[in-house]
């Protein structure tokens, strides 16, 4: 509102900006979900390092392959990952800390009852100590404090190294009015234990014993879980209650789902379920994630002739899930295994080529394909096939990204297409950076056009649309994410009469109509040579 004009002078009216700005989401999200030794059950936890997994999840565990996915994420380029533990066994989780230990502490605190606070049989690995070198206030120490220090103590299963971890908690209380009441302490800080009841008062005129004491785990769940199947992981009816991968409900932004196969030591196969694959994408879909799933090929394809006869059969296997929202990269890798102290071992590759993708998106961007000598995978000590250029000829078409053995340059991806994208298939998504961009773009818009949400739906509200999409636009093609010279060429924003009429304003409707020239992969490079005529006239 204009201010009210009542005497002469100069009056200054500050007008708000038209432009809403529309940031660039980022591209290379990674979402894992597996088993965990220890953490948060179906809880969408983010990292940044696999340090950061190691002090919520524990380490490697030679009953997973999650630990390992998200060491290989990491060591290939990934910067941004959620991890969500599932915890594949019968037990009740809400009643896993039912019947929390009781620990008869000195007179000064009585008894101390503390739970884990997820669960698995890592809780038999803590110990606590109490002591009494607290404080002194006005030349006395503060009745009813002590020190209390739990310690966990992780010990590698096959190579026997340990991995010790420390919680302090000082000046604590058993005063329930006090500012460091041990309940309030450890639910709020302790990244381990919760205390499970209350703490009697403390008795007339305590004296503190000389002594530490110590307490060893007596040992949460007994089990650390079982193998997880679909009853697990992608069942549909446990999207209500945010398990296994509907965890991401609660996860703000994904864009790689990474879901890791069985463990060699869980004494199952190692492939997943087919129908898991099939479940995940139809989340992703359903709900609008606008991600891409990896998808691990069979363990079987040892030679390139078992994935051939596979992907030409009329039957193709169910794990080959052709959509333009999932990609998948043949052979397996060899990388070492700390367990097995140091000695190579066959992983499924969909960890480390998110790691690769991770890495050439902050290099050249997501419209860059993640192949060619650029995209090199760190840390291979092997193939489980060694690929020649003729066979990656079979398998190119069918849409199977090949990993290949270079000489010097290393071990690379030689392949960037979508499920989607066999040459029978004839997509317009065929290619995985196209596919990702367009994908980039749709989530962007989408989180930079709620502003319009309940705005007038006319031409100044078009006009602002205009402005605000073309000018991200315009930014993507300045980073060379376009085909074409000009704009002009390269994208359109159309947003007036034409795309909204006036049966949809009366609906409550606005339509913005975004297109663009996508950058399609060098996939074949052909040189022609001939030979001039010299000196011959002509």
């Amino acid at each position: 509102m204009p201010p009210a004009l009542t005497y002469p002078g100069v009056y200054i009216q500050e007008i708000p900006s038209p432009v809403h700005t529309i940031a660039a989401v980022p591209t290379a999200v990674a979402a894992f979900v597996g088993r965990a030794l220890r953490g948060p059950v179906n809880t969408p936890v983010r990292i940044h390092s696999f340090a950061d997994f190691q002090r919520t999840f524990g380490s490697l565990w030679a009953m997973s392959e999650l630990g390992y996915a998200v060491q290989q994420f990491f060591l290939n380029g990934g910067a941004d990952a959620f991890v969500i533990r599932v915890y594949g066994s019968p037990l009740d989780l809400s009643n896993f800390n039912s019947n929390p230990p009781e620990i008869d502490l000195p007179a000064l605190i009585g008894t101390l009852r503390i739970a884990p606070n997820s669960p698995g049989a890592w809780f038999s690995g803590v110990g606590l100590t109490v002591d009494y070198n607290t404080r002194v206030v006005s030349g006395s120490k503060v009745p009813g404090e002590f020190n209390l220090t739990f310690t966990l103590t992780e010990a590698d299963p096959i190579s026997g190294a340990k991995t010790i971890t420390t919680e302090n908690f000082a000046n604590v209380s058993v005063n329930a009015g006090s500012p460091n009441y041990i309940v309030s302490a450890l639910q709020n800080n302790s990244k381990f234990i919760l205390t499970a009841g209350a703490i009697p008062a403390q008795p007339p005129n305590p004296s503190p014993p000389g002594n530490p004491y110590t307490f060893t785990g007596q040992g949460g769940p007994a089990i650390d879980g079982s193998f997880l199947t679909e009853l697990d992981l992608t069942l549909p009816s446990l999207l209500a209650s945010k398990q296994g991968i509907y965890a991401l409900e609660d996860a703000e932004i994904f864009t790689l789902l990474v879901i890791p196969p069985h463990s060699p030591n869980e004494g199952v196969p190692l492939d997943l379920d087919p129908v898991i694959w099939s479940e995940a994408l139809a989340y992703i879909r359903n709900q609008n994630r606008r991600a891409m799933l990896l998808i691990d090929p069979p363990s079987k394809w040892t030679t390139k002739d078992k994935a051939l006869t596979d992907l030409t059969a009329s039957l193709p296997p169910p794990s080959v899930v052709r959509d333009p929202d999932t990609v998948m990269y043949f052979p397996w890798i060899y990388f070492s295994d700390p367990l097995l102290k140091g000695q190579p071992r066959a992983f499924a590759p969909s960890a480390a080529m998110a790691g690769v993708m991770s890495t050439i998106d902050s290099r050249r961007g997501v419209w860059k394909a993640p192949a060619g000598q650029e995209a090199t995978i760190a840390g291979v000590q092997a193939l489980v096939y060694n690929l020649t250029d003729a066979e990656i000829g079979d398998l190119n078409p069918l849409a199977l990204n090949c990993i290949r053995l270079l000489p010097i340059i290393g071990t690379v991806v030689w392949g960037a297409r979508t499920l989607d994208g066999a040459d029978a298939q004839a997509s317009e998504w065929k290619y995985l950076p196209v596919r990702r961009t367009a994908l980039f773009i749709e989530e962007s818009l989408y989180r930079g056009t709620q502003w319009v949400v309940f705005e007038p739906n006319d031409e100044p509200l078009w006009s602002q649309i205009r402005l605000n999409v073309g000018s991200f636009m315009r930014s993507l093609f300045r980073q060379g994410a376009f085909q074409g010279a000009t704009p002009q060429e390269a994208y359109f924003v159309k947003c007036d009469s034409d795309t909204t009429t006036q049966f949809d304003i009366d609906s409550g409707v606005v339509n913005i109509l975004v297109g663009f020239a996508p950058l399609k992969p060098a996939e074949f490079v052909v040189i022609k040579i001939s030979q001039i005529a010299g000196n011959i006239p002509t």
